[in-house]
């Protein structure tokens, strides 16, 4: 303690400690004495695209999985339990080799009375429950194509009981409640074939990435490979990928670097590292040299996608890319804003990057007003981007935009997620911590010379793809049809050794702090109106708010003339000319 290496970026406004422990696991850690809490993801540098092909949708899966529990919770006696999950597993691996039906209902049968005897010995929602022990808030995960991620916000004074449940289920993950689950990841995939959105960025992505693994595979995986499950495959991902060197814990809040590094070594510093283990290797893309054209069908609004694919989140390229969105589309004075929205030549637009850790795409979407077809968006679309490529915009967008980057930086550093996501970005995309630091001084080197440049070397009139949303009943729509499982016991009352510790544990009260309004409110007025005010001490950002002492109670049209104040403008300027002046505040 006090002698341990950690690596810090000058300039670094959240003065930031990043430690790597022996066995390679990375350690982010910002202090932010705001609240007493502590926001933590753990992220593992593995998602969709390193599913093996003959069974996607494993990544996702496994992370539902890591919530059942482990050889020390989430049962009443795991040496019981193992035979039945054993043979679980094994019956799993004939089964999916089957193709007679009959056959393989009698497999699952057997599956399902093995599953049901097992689920004597289970505790299914253990995992919340120790959760809700220590306080814990915002329980989640989620699975990419380049990550698996798995987030709680913890109460400062619980990091040592927090560490000691993530690192057993990081250590000895135990794959039970199989069949049940695969129920709840049934569902999720039925779901996903009726919203229209991902159906479109499944179809984009296939058109853009014909080698990559982000278009020939899908995070949620094919029908058939979810209906043929391997317990075996799953057990074989997990311990080469769930490995400290290609884990990470970002974590910010309040508490003290040296007690986090004690007690992240006591219960992570035992894991093995995999160390023949390596990244995914793919072969590169072909330039598009013609538009790809895709369409797809669903119920909802029709709208078009064009996408272009750059190289990826932690290029010079990306960054660019940033610049040169928010001077296409920043929700005030961008082309799209003021050219598309503000003079209503469409229902709605935007445009986004999409960084990803192997490639970047660049999306620009739009829906029709009534009448309207969607190569007359798409048309509409791509002059905002001929304009960009010519220069035909205002090079105070540039200095506008880098200020209102560092608005949203300095937001961003007000919460805990903001800044532990962060670290999550840096280390899945491959980024040094340093470029992320400096990005802002980076961007201030870029001018519209080299803005114009890039656009016109990656964002052409030819090299992208175009995915039209129809609206209409989707032909291709099958869902999976779920096979008949019989209830299980929940053990709703039943406690692991484990848990029933953690309970007990003793921990030091977080004393509570009182605000004295009298005292941190200042208070005054402005000419005839009263004015109250707190001084800011976290950073250079201010609030300031209007008050009205009416509102739609007292007068009904008040809400829908409201909605009019973006499309109007005062005697001396344009509704364009205002959003033009508060964009180049960064207000």
């Amino acid at each position: 303690a006090g002698k341990r290496s950690y690596e810090t970026v000058d300039g670094d406004p959240m003065q930031s400690r990043i430690y790597t422990l022996d066995n390679g696991l990375k350690v982010y850690l910002p202090v932010n004495k705001e609240t007493p809490r502590i926001q933590t993801y753990i992220p593992v540098r593995v998602g969709g695209k390193n599913d093996p092909a003959e069974t996607t949708g494993l990544a996702h899966y496994f992370e539902h999985l890591m919530f059942k529990g482990t050889e020390n919770f989430g049962t009443q006696n795991y040496a019981e339990e193992k035979p039945l999950l054993d043979q679980i597993e094994a019956l799993f691996e004939v089964y999916r080799t089957k193709t007679d039906e009959a056959e393989r209902t009698a497999i699952y049968r057997v599956i399902d009375s093995l599953s049901y005897e097992a689920s004597k010995l289970s505790i299914p929602n253990e995992y919340d429950k120790l959760m809700a022990a220590i306080g814990a808030d915002g329980t989640n995960a989620y699975t990419s194509f380049d990550v698996t991620c798995y987030i709680e916000d913890i109460p400062a004074n619980q990091l040592e009981n927090w560490a000691k449940i993530q690192a057993d289920r990081f250590k000895h993950n135990v794959i039970r409640g199989f069949h049940t689950e695969l129920e709840t990841v049934y569902e999720e995939k039925n779901m996903s074939l009726t919203r229209d959105s991902r159906k479109l960025n499944e179809a984009m992505f296939s058109a853009l990435f014909k080698n990559h693994p982000y278009g020939t595979q899908t995070v949620l995986g094919t029908q058939d490979h979810l209906k043929n499950p391997s317990i075996t495959n799953i057990k074989n991902y997990y311990k080469k990928w769930y490995v400290p060197n290609n884990m990470a814990i970002c974590m910010s809040g309040d508490f003290d670097y040296d007690e986090v590094m004690d007690v992240v070594e006591k219960y992570f510093g035992d894991m093995q590292p995999n160390k023949d283990l390596q990244m995914l290797s793919f072969e590169p893309e072909e330039p598009i040299t013609a538009p790809v054209v895709k369409e797809v069908w669903g119920l909802e609004a029709e709208n078009v996608a064009l996408a272009w694919r750059l190289p990826g989140a932690a290029s010079d390229e990306a960054l660019m890319l940033s610049v040169a969105d928010a001077i296409m589309n920043n929700g005030k004075a961008g082309l799209i804003d003021l050219n598309l929205l503000q003079d209503q030549k469409v229902l709605w637009a935007s445009s986004f990057p999409y960084d990803q850790a192997d490639y970047t795409s660049y999306i620009l979407q739009a829906g029709p007003k009534q009448g309207q077809s969607l190569d007359e968006v798409k048309d509409l679309l791509l002059a905002q981007l001929d304009l960009l490529r010519k220069g035909e915009w205002d090079e105070s967008l540039l200095t506008a935009g880098i200020a209102n980057y560092k608005l949203q930086v300095q937001s961003m550093l007000e919460d805990n997620e903001s800044r532990a996501e962060l670290f999550v970005q840096s280390f899945v995309n491959g980024m040094n911590w340093a470029d992320m630091v400096n990005r802002i001084e980076r961007m201030e080197k870029i001018t519209k010379a080299d803005v114009v440049a890039f656009a016109n070397e990656y964002l052409k009139d030819n090299n992208y793809a175009v995915v039209y949303k129809r609206q209409g009943q989707d032909p291709n729509v099958k869902k999976i049809a779920k096979p008949a499982i019989t209830p299980i016991f929940t053990n709703r009352d039943a406690t692991s050794d484990f848990l029933r510790e953690v309970q007990a544990s003793v921990v030091t009260p977080i004393e509570p702090v009182f605000v004295d309004f009298n005292k941190e409110i200042s208070k005054g007025t402005v000419g005839q109106l009263p004015l109250l005010y707190k001084k800011n001490d976290l950073n250079d950002i201010f609030h300031l708010l209007y008050v009205f002492d009416f509102g739609s109670f007292e007068m009904k049209e008040l809400t829908t003339a409201s909605d009019y104040l973006e499309y109007l403008g005062t005697s001396d300027m344009t509704p364009a000319d205002i959003k033009q002046a508060f964009y180049n505040l960064a207000c």
